[in-house]
């Protein structure tokens, strides 16, 4: 099912909302940390990614571990990964792409597509199209 581009972006902050603590916080785009990956999660290219922060470094508390705007360039791929101990939603914004799940279904992806990997799922994500693949990754769970 496909939904909307907007209601994409209100279920990624009804999400964040419900799993975040009381105080309010705010990343501006300029104070984000950059930090690119080659072959993440054993995958081809480079993910380029730009974290609010990144899944070591929020307090222990903080059910959200990571939120991060990231990037691939086409032909370039995240490796078929499992989450052991935490989630990982993956909101696309642009590009065109195949999302594989957990049981190496795949499914292509555009912008507004949602996808989810639960405690103890695998998944992967291949940018297929001719542009970048643009998409949000919030990270929920413990860390290890």
């Amino acid at each position: 099912m496909k939904i909307p581009h907007i209601l994409s972006w209100v279920l990624a902050i009804a999400f964040v909302m419900l799993a975040a603590p009381v105080q309010a916080d705010i990343f501006p785009d300029s104070k984000l940390i950059t930090h690119d990956k080659e072959k993440a999660g054993g995958g081809k290219g480079i993910l380029y990614g730009r974290y609010a922060f990144e899944r070591n470094t929020p307090p222990e508390a903080n059910p959200v571990r990571e939120i991060g705007w990231l990037k691939l360039k086409p032909g370039d791929a995240i490796g078929f990964h499992k989450h052991d101990v935490n989630e990982d939603v993956y909101i696309i914004i642009s590009g065109k792409g195949v999302f594989t799940d957990n049981d190496g279904k795949k499914y292509d992806v555009g912008p507004g597509d949602v996808t989810i990997a639960k405690i103890g799922q695998a998944h992967a994500l291949e940018n297929t199209g001719k542009e970048d693949l643009v998409f949000i990754s919030v990270i929920a769970g413990k860390t290890k």
